[in-house]
């Protein structure tokens, strides 16, 4: 049975490029899995959303019988079986990486980003930039003398941990970071990044023509 990714019919231009069903197309890229896409309403969410996902947010799956949210227990179901999955303790690692992640570095992201970049607050993302960097340094850290977090190869957590250093990557906050520079280039010029990244802009291009068609 094909799977299924569920995403927003359309979003305005800013969050194109990082709304988190791309993490997911990214990893069926890398595993060579089909997939449909489906959308929910972006402005007007809908009851069927909520039963599917109580947040309101995108990403979803169906995979035969399983629905999933959220990007990170979505993209840990994909992985396993696979080669971006390791076994045995480098397993345990992996799963490490990914929740800290989530945990331990994208929060520091997010709530810097919120405030850059939607709120205009120039004095909040400046007091929330020093604990970012400084997080950023310590992953830098922990990389040193290797190219992959876990196995020395790309794994799961590889492509999570790259998604979320993008935007900082993009804002000049990777500049005086050159080995967290590197990792992050290294995994987002990985083919299947690529392919990912292409098929998410060509969705909301289409979502656009949709638009026109129906204003027109």
């Amino acid at each position: 049975m094909t799977l299924v990714l569920t995403t927003f019919d359309w979003v305005p231009e800013f969050p194109r490029g990082h709304v988190r069903d791309l993490r997911i197309r990214w990893l069926l890229e890398e595993i060579g899995r089909e997939y449909e896409v489906d959308t929910v309403p972006a402005v007007e969410r809908s009851a069927e959303h909520l039963a599917r996902q109580p947040f309101a947010q995108v990403p979803m799956i169906r995979d035969g019988e399983l629905s999933l949210f959220e990007s990170g227990a979505i993209l840990l179901h994909l992985a396993e079986g696979t080669e971006l999955m390791p076994e045995g303790q480098d397993r345990a690692l992996t799963l490490q990486w990914v929740i800290a992640a989530l945990n331990s570095v994208e929060p520091f992201a997010l709530q810097w980003e919120v405030a850059r970049f939607f709120d205009e607050d120039e004095a909040a993302a400046t007091r929330l930039e020093a604990p970012l960097r400084q997080r950023l340094a310590q992953l830098q850290a922990a990389l040193e003398g290797r190219d992959w977090l876990v196995a020395d190869r790309f794994t799961v957590a590889d492509l999570l941990m790259s998604d979320m250093l993008r935007i900082p990557a993009q804002a000049g906050l990777l500049d005086d970071l050159h080995g967290l520079a590197a990792y992050a280039e290294r995994a987002t010029s990985r083919p299947a990044f690529g392919r990912a990244m292409a098929d998410h802009m060509a969705h909301w291009q289409a979502a656009d023509a949709r638009q026109k068609d129906g204003a027109g």
